[in-house]
């Protein structure tokens, strides 16, 4: 075995492969190495992270960066600067992002640091503008979510009141919506002894009973947190109920002694897990919400929607509610997309050109711009050199054209606001009348100035699967005449499941219950005559015969039936069906004509008798082969159809008259 092994390595190195894959694999997992420059509680940090491999076709790639200080505070900065308020040891954390590169992020361990000089001032450290919504709760993440990557979500929260606020935060992950988890918590850090807890914990601090506010603080005093006003109550626990109908997992924390306009941070570590989604249109979402204790403070949510990525790419189109179902669709068939963009380039830029695809399926006539940044006004409506957003839409496309605006690149010197590099267009658009049940797809390309295009991933819009029931009655007629199965005429009932409303071949699995009528086969007949007597009369035997007489309940199973819609008015299948006799009985009748003797005009008499019935319980089986063409309502509604069997035991063929609904 070492043999071979030192063969294969010789190889490798004769052909200079051996040099190329380690160095392929040492810059793939070469670690960030963190440079920290201390002069008293002032921190210089750096980091030195492998060389970036560019993706083909892709604009050159680039590092961003999240700093965690390991006191509460962080930075998004390339080279940051922080001043410590206290002496101590700190964690100094670092998550680096490769964007537009073709491998994994550099990985990198805390480093502890030790401050011995205290601060000058301890000015409560204000997140440099974190709260861009204007609210008391706000997330962001160092990176959009990758399968296998970890991420950081930085979860603030800010007392707006005059006096110290206490209360609870909760956050959740893992929508209901999709099978496995997207997300673990691996880490929760605090940095201001917030407490983890329960949301049962958190309802029991809850009044059991709807006290007014003077009752309250005559019982037990002016307490802080004595007193949620009812209808308080009842507004978190139906926002709590909505929410976690929509989630698997939550965590909560419980947070004292915040102080006047101040703000502090949570940072959660997650874990992108293997089995995550691998749709990168997906949109996946985490939420939180801020319960204080003083009702003078705001209740408030805050959703956190995150696309999936394959790659880290800050130019990006996404489309919020891309799995439609069908049948509901007409009741709300309004798409609403969201195209980011950001400037990467060492200077800014004046204008930006956004050209996105419009699908077919979608009406360009009725797009409207929702949202986007940065903020101007409309062109048709800006004076002369005014920034401004203009929009052009043509049939099959949509041009957004930011005019006259400043959009600082990520690498311009003094540009430390990864924010202010960023911006972005929400519009909806709603479907054509003529609603196909296809995949539609739309791509974005964003040009900086007159720099090369930068063409985004697809957004793809699909359609849930839905099934459609469908009831079957019908009439079964064998053929021809002279077969064994002239006589049969079937009574059908049935039921088959398929994809609602199909555009494309789909299996339409489905079950009959066939009531076979009494029928009736001759075996034998006999013109030979003979005399014979019944008591006193003699009478000639004209003829005897013998008939088969059956009567069944076939169960036919369609497992394999490929079917698909010519349009909405035709639809052709073809498939295997098994039957089984669940219940059948078989006899034998014999029937006999008579003619008295002796008269001038003989009086006719037949006789019958049957032999015993021979029972069948599941036993008898056979296959066929059919065809089947109806018309009507292809896809959803009523339709007629005929159906050709050719049952491959005996050869039998069979016609298929029916009805169906599909629902």
């Amino acid at each position: 075995m070492s043999y071979r092994f030192f063969a294969v390595l010789s190889l490798l190195i004769s052909c200079g492969l051996y040099q190329a894959a380690f160095a392929q694999l040492a810059s793939d997992t070469l670690p960030a190495t963190v440079h920290v420059d201390q002069s008293g509680n002032k921190t210089s940090l750096r980091a030195e992270l492998r060389p970036l491999r560019k993706i083909a076709g892709a604009p050159d790639p680039f590092y961003t960066y999240f700093w965690e200080f390991g006191d509460g505070t962080f930075s998004f900065e390339k080279d940051p600067v922080h001043i410590y308020k206290d002496t101590g040891d700190y964690d100094l954390r670092l998550w680096a992002t490769n964007n537009y590169d073709d491998g994994r992020p550099p990985t990198s361990k805390p480093r502890r640091v030790k401050v011995k000089t205290k601060a000058v001032t301890a000015d409560a450290w204000r997140g440099s503008g974190f709260f861009k919504n204007g609210g008391v709760l706000d997330m962001k993440i160092n990176r959009m979510p990758r399968p296998g990557e970890d991420m950081v979500a930085v979860l603030g929260y800010r007392n707006p009141g005059a006096t110290k606020a206490s209360g609870s935060l909760l956050v959740f992950y893992n929508e209901k919506q999709f099978k496995k988890d997207n997300f673990k918590l691996e880490d929760a850090r605090t940095y201001h002894r917030e407490k983890r807890t329960t949301i049962d914990e958190m309802l029991t601090m809850l009044p059991a009973q709807e006290l007014e506010q003077q009752e309250v603080y005559a019982t037990r005093g002016p307490s802080p947190a004595v007193y949620i006003d009812p209808s308080r109550k009842t507004a978190f626990t139906t926002l709590l109920a909505e929410t976690q109908s929509l989630f698997r997992e939550q965590a909560a924390w419980r947070f004292d002694d915040l102080q006047s306009e101040q703000e502090q941070f949570l940072f959660l570590t997650l874990r992108t897990t293997p089995e995550m989604i691998k749709d990168t249109n997906a949109t996946v979402t985490i939420s939180a919400i801020f319960v204080p204790d003083d009702i003078a403070l705001p209740l408030e949510k805050f959703d956190m929607e995150m696309q999936i990525v394959a790659s880290h790419d800050p130019n990006r189109m996404r489309l919020r509610n891309k799995l439609l179902n069908y049948r509901f669709v007409k009741k709300s068939k309004q798409l609403n997309y969201h195209v980011e963009f950001q400037n990467t380039g060492k200077g800014p830029a004046s204008m930006v050109k956004i050209g996105v695809t419009i699908p077919s399926r979608l009406d360009a006539a009725t797009l409207e711009v929702t949202d986007f940044s940065p903020k101007c006004v409309m062109c048709d409506s800006a004076y002369a050199g005014q920034s401004c957003l203009d929009t052009i839409i043509r049939r099959d496309s949509v041009f957004f054209v930011f005019r006259n605006i400043y959009l600082p690149g990520m690498q311009q010197e003094g540009v430390n606001e990864d924010d202010s590099t960023k911006g972005f267009v929400k519009y909806r658009i709603r479907f054509l009348k003529d609603i196909q049940k296809l995949p539609f797809k739309s791509q974005a390309s964003i040009v900086f100035d007159k720099n090369e295009p930068v063409i985004t991933n697809k957004s793809v819009g699909r359609w849930q699967p839905g099934l459609s029931a469908i009831g079957i009655a019908g009439y079964r007629i064998g053929y021809p005449k002279d077969s064994a199965a002239a006589n049969t005429r079937d009574l059908v009932l049935g039921a088959a499941l398929s994809t609602y409303s199909p555009w494309r071949f789909y299996l339409q699995p489905e079950i009959y219950f066939n009531v076979r009528q009494r029928s009736e086969t001759l075996t034998r007949r006999s013109d030979l005559q003979r005399d014979t007597s019944i008591g006193q009369t003699r009478y000639l035997i004209t003829s005897r015969s013998t008939y088969a007489v059956s009567s069944a309940l076939l169960l036919d199973v369609v497992p394999v039936h490929l079917r698909y819609n010519v349009n909405r008015f035709i639809g052709v299948g073809a498939g295997a069906s098994c039957s089984i006799t669940a219940f059948g009985k078989t006899y034998d009748r014999d029937e006999i004509e008579l003619a008295e003797l002796g008269t001038a005009d003989p009086r006719k008499v037949t006789l019958e008798s049957e032999k015993p019935a021979t029972k069948q319980r599941f036993e008898a089986f056979n296959s066929a082969l059919f065809a089947d063409v109806n018309l009507g309502m292809a896809r959803v509604g009523p339709a007629l159809g005929v159906r050709y069997y050719h049952y491959l035991e005996g050869s039998s063929k069979y016609l298929f008259l029916y009805a169906t609904w599909r629902f």
